[in-house]
């Protein structure tokens, strides 16, 4: 009888998977997730298209938060460069919509690399507080760009004609979110099971110790810092698409905390962790929405007059209810439920 897996060969702990199941899964969870438009409303096929994009930022703060333990809580500036750098592409210096979205990933890494700096020397709360000012700066730079930037009106952007697809409907433009989120998540994947994977994760766990073993903290950490801000500005330029309008006001520092809230509550280092916190995060408030509209009369407006406010609090309390109550995440309480699946009824 199986007692249990065990990893023999270094390539055993590095391939991505060994599992056939999970091989199967995946091919199961690829075509229901493309077969989805034809079965699913407008409006879940739209919170679909959210779950996607949010998945790739918060993939984009995993690899900075939850595999080089670097805190960031301005993460929302990256999203907002991103998004900027595709609009102001597009509308202002004409570039196709292809090369629009690599300058949306090249002008956060470039950023990135610019507030990873600081990281080199600050830790912790200091290094929080440095990403929060950053954000705020990028918020006021754009504000003070004039027509360059839209200032305050923000810029209009199109769906456009991207590989040959039109994304002007929204069953297309689902379709390329799954093709985006698909490629972050094997990046992400790739990266963390590689030498550079390894030295981030050696980085977090105990830094003097990295460098001890020749892992160089200024390399990686800016390396953190630049992957992060790129996978996260791609996010900003889908969200940028997906709203067909690009503002200071649609990228509110909330979506930080978000973020943050997506990455604990999935569970920190794990990509696994980031989309299930992803769903998780992103239909909580959808589902207390229901609630409350089921419960009627005043209650029922709450989502509508505060919604900013009641997405603020049941974030909060997620963070709380699950660092108190379960620090793994999402992920962990998925790993007690297949193991009690596969040795049941033994406990080990």
């Amino acid at each position: 009888m199986r007692s249990g897996f065990f990893k023999q060969k270094y390539s055993d702990l590095v391939v991505l998977t060994d599992s056939s199941a999970v091989k199967a899964w995946v091919a199961v969870l690829l075509v229901v997730l493309i077969g989805a438009p034809f079965v699913m409303s407008n409006y879940v096929l739209s919170h679909m298209t959210v779950i996607l994009f949010t998945i790739v930022g918060a993939l984009g703060l995993m690899v900075l938060t939850g595999f080089t333990g670097l805190i960031s809580l301005g993460h929302v500036g990256f999203l907002m460069l991103g998004g900027y750098a595709y609009a102001i592409g597009v509308t202002r210096l004409g570039l196709p919509p292809e090369l629009a979205l690599v300058m949306s990933a090249v002008v956060p890494a470039a950023f990135g690399l610019i507030v990873g700096i600081p990281s080199l020397r600050l830790h912790g709360l200091y290094l929080a507080i440095t990403t929060l000012a950053f954000a705020h700066i990028v918020s006021a730079g754009i504000l003070a760009g004039g027509k360059f930037t839209g200032a305050g009106s923000g810029i209009a952007v199109e769906r456009p004609v991207m590989f040959g697809m039109d994304l002007s409907s929204d069953r297309a433009f689902y379709w390329f979110c799954v093709a985006m989120c698909v490629l972050a998540v094997l990046v992400v994947l790739n990266l963390r099971r590689s030498y550079v994977g390894r030295a981030l994760v050696a980085i977090r766990d105990n830094d003097i110790a990295a460098r001890t073993m020749g892992i160089s903290l200024v390399r990686y950490k800016l390396l953190a810092f630049l992957v992060s801000a790129a996978l996260t500005g791609v996010a900003g330029a889908l969200m940028g698409m997906y709203m067909s309008i690009v503002s200071v006001e649609g990228y509110p520092f909330l979506l930080s905390i978000e973020a943050l809230a997506v990455i604990i509550v999935g569970g920190i280092g794990s990509v696994l962790g980031a989309m299930l916190g992803a769903v998780f995060i992103v239909s909580m408030p959808e589902v207390f929405s229901a609630l409350m509209a089921g419960l009627g009369g005043r209650l029922a407006e709450l989502m509508t007059t505060s919604a900013h406010e009641v997405k603020t609090i049941l974030y909060g309390l997620a963070i709380v209810a699950f660092l108190r109550f379960d620090p793994r995440g999402l992920r962990g309480m998925w790993h007690d439920l297949r193991h009690a699946w596969v040795f049941w009824p033994l406990r080990y």
